[in-house]
């Protein structure tokens, strides 16, 4: 049995999932998506005696990413993001921070990432997917060992993320899907950035990405 964990916290004024994932017995952990509430993820960390040697951003919107200098300054960690979001984390216009009663931020990202890169943590591959449609630099991680994927606010259950904020397209958003995501394996469990876990195999059926598909005959 597998002694990799994933510890999902919901934070935030618009519920976003933040995922603490980190091997039991071990150390090392990655941050996806800190969301804004760095102190209540530090008391976690020490809760289960980890570190973060890395946060992992599945696109710059502020929701996912104000308490990302704060873990980073804490741990001596990097931040990633993908290159087509860098100037949306460094834009508090893009990024929307400053909008229901936050603060607004610009950090700059220690990795820029690109669609087929490859990350080693936690003795995993972490394979980055580029999934533009929610952002122009929005990605899901998967890591097919574990048969697990982070779907940031790309796929949601039964539904997908919105496309009427800076950057965002509805027909990339279609493509991504169902191109990259639903030709997964069914077994995979998906961790997206806001809502409930799902699996591929159920996407397949109730997603409406997925019924869209089916009726243009294949087509995205």
């Amino acid at each position: 049995m597998s002694n990799f964990r994933i510890k999902t916290y919901v934070l935030g004024g618009v519920s976003t999932n933040c995922h603490l994932t980190f091997r039991e017995g071990e150390k090392a952990a990655v941050i996806i998506d800190p969301a804004d509430n760095a102190d209540y993820l530090v008391s976690k960390c020490r809760e289960f005696g980890v570190e973060p040697e890395a946060v992992l951003l599945t696109h710059a919107h502020f929701d996912h990413m104000l308490a990302a200098d704060d873990i980073r300054k804490k741990f001596g960690c990097k931040l990633y993001v993908h290159m087509d979001d860098e100037r949306m984390l460094n834009d508090p216009s893009l990024n929307l921070s400053g909008t229901l009663g936050t603060e607004q931020v610009s950090i700059s990202a220690d990795h820029l990432l690109r669609d087929g890169d490859v990350l080693h943590f936690l003795n995993l591959e972490w394979k980055v997917m580029a999934t533009p449609g929610h952002t122009a630099g929005s990605v899901c991680y998967y890591l097919p060992e574990e048969e697990v994927l982070f779907s940031g606010d790309t796929l949601f259950a039964e539904s997908l993320g919105r496309t009427d904020l800076p950057t965002g397209s509805m027909s990339a958003i279609v493509r991504s899907i169902a191109e990259k995501l639903l030709v997964l394996p069914d077994d995979i469990m998906v961790y997206p950035g806001h809502g409930d876990a799902t699996t591929i195999g159920h996407e397949k059926q109730y997603n409406p990405v997925a019924a869209y598909v089916r009726k243009r005959g294949g087509q995205a």
